[in-house]
């Protein structure tokens, strides 16, 4: 198991570490990428803090569900081999089934690993653990001038990369700690995570988060601040003085909001069937955005909708909108914007249902199979969720409700960590 620390909701914690995660190993797949196997929720470790390391079967297929949607739809993730039902009693809120995940990542490492040893005054230990990184995840930078300095650039950029896609499918990963976050530029440790149904940009879901502080909207400034502590923790591999090596990881960490943007509004140009670029295009999206949030418009059906409209048919998204003249007027600037760069329409509508799934790991399909599952011992609903998000750019008409929001009293409002 590994040591870690990390900054949790703000707040330093000196030692955390896999408190019911067993590395097993590596293994090299076909495409010769080197990867981690690791079982969690199979008992106890050095780093459990008093708790059993058991997991129980709701988040274990949460976590299942949700990290292989995640894989479907594009965006960089740790990927779930397995989850098995153990036939244990796990004590969380009530008795709950037991179950062990066996999860894959590119490696486990994460900022917390780099905070660990740098507040222990370990520099030596930050540039091991730099060097290792270095060649398993980035050998480009190993010829740098800088070395270093390259390493973290890329680090810096790659995570940025990743935030953009979370953004562009309503992905909020609800506790993006920084022993929660990769750098490998993975999505890693899927806990109180949830897609939006009705976008708002400050949507939470985690039930611990009481601040909101890892809401949708503000992932990429708490990704640039976990970015910072990792920056930190490089100090000394950047400069022999620290008063010198402030400035270079200072440079590194001030690339970060030009880079999101880019890598933003690279997949909201996408999102909105734009194939060229121009000053108002993000004006254009945040206006969208902000009528689809005073309208309780769905996040996922509006711009899959999209589609529709460019081909002349705006009778599906206007049913999205409490007031359907909130669409029609933001349609005409869109239509103009569209005009300047001449596609067929058929091309246009291929283009778009390409960058905007139908189906994502809607929360309350998660949550009827977590039921079924635990309630039931009933895994079929789980086999049809996965088979629909195994294909998710694909219209499957006999799955179509699959695709839908939730109704008022499917609606779920809180997500569990489930530690």
């Amino acid at each position: 198991s590994m040591a870690y620390a990390g900054h949790q909701f703000g707040n330093w914690v000196p030692q955390l570490g896999d408190g019911r995660a067993v590395l097993l190993g590596e293994v090299v797949g076909i495409d010769g990428v080197r990867r981690d196997i690791q079982l969690k929720g199979a008992g106890r470790t050095p780093f459990s803090r008093g708790g059993d390391g058991r997991a129980a079967l709701g988040p274990v297929l949460r976590e299942y569900i949700v990290s292989e949607a995640m894989a479907a739809l594009g965006v960089p993730t740790t990927r779930s081999l397995a989850a098995i039902a153990t036939g244990e009693h796990i004590l969380r809120d009530g008795v709950k089934p037991g179950a062990v995940l066996t999860r894959v990542a590119q490696s486990h490492v994460r900022i917390g690993t780099f905070e660990f040893f740098a507040n222990r005054g370990d520099a030596e230990g930050v540039r091991l653990l730099a060097d290792y990184i270095m060649g398993r995840h980035y050998p480009e930078t190993a010829n740098a001038a800088q070395p270093y300095k390259a390493l973290l650039d890329a680090i810096v950029a790659r995570t940025a990369a990743l935030v953009s896609r979370w953004m562009g499918i309503g992905f909020i990963h609800g506790v993006i700690n920084t022993d929660n976050m990769s750098v490998a530029g993975e999505t890693i440790d899927y806990g109180p995570c949830a897609f939006m149904d009705f976008y708002r940009a400050a949507t939470v879901y985690s039930s611990i988060d009481h601040a909101g502080r890892y809401a949708y909207a503000n992932q990429p400034r708490i990704a640039h601040w976990n970015l910072s502590r990792l920056a930190g923790a490089f100090l000394p591999l950047l400069a022999d003085d620290q008063q010198a090596a402030i400035p270079v990881a200072q440079a590194a960490l001030d690339a970060f909001p030009s880079i999101y943007r880019a890598e933003f509004e690279q997949v909201f140009r996408r999102k909105l069937g734009l194939t060229t670029a121009e000053d108002g295009d993000m004006a254009l999206a945040q206006d969208l955005l902000e009528r689809m949030e005073a309208n309780e418009a769905d996040f996922t059906l509006t711009f899959r909708r999209l589609a529709d409209s460019a081909t002349g048919d705006d009778a599906p998204i206007r049913a999205l909108f409490a007031d359907p003249a909130a669409f029609d007027d933001w349609a005409d600037p869109w239509r103009a914007r569209l005009a300047r760069e001449p596609m067929p329409d058929a091309e246009r509508r291929e283009a778009i249902l390409r960058a905007n799934p139908a189906f994502i790991p809607r929360n309350h399909r998660i949550e009827a199979v977590i039921r079924a599952a635990e309630d039931r011992g009933d895994f079929a609903p789980l086999d049809i969720l996965i088979n629909v998000l195994a294909t998710p750019f694909d219209d499957r008409p006999d799955f179509a409700d699959y695709a839908n929001p939730p109704l008022p009293e499917e609606i779920v409002r809180q997500t569990f960590c489930g530690t």
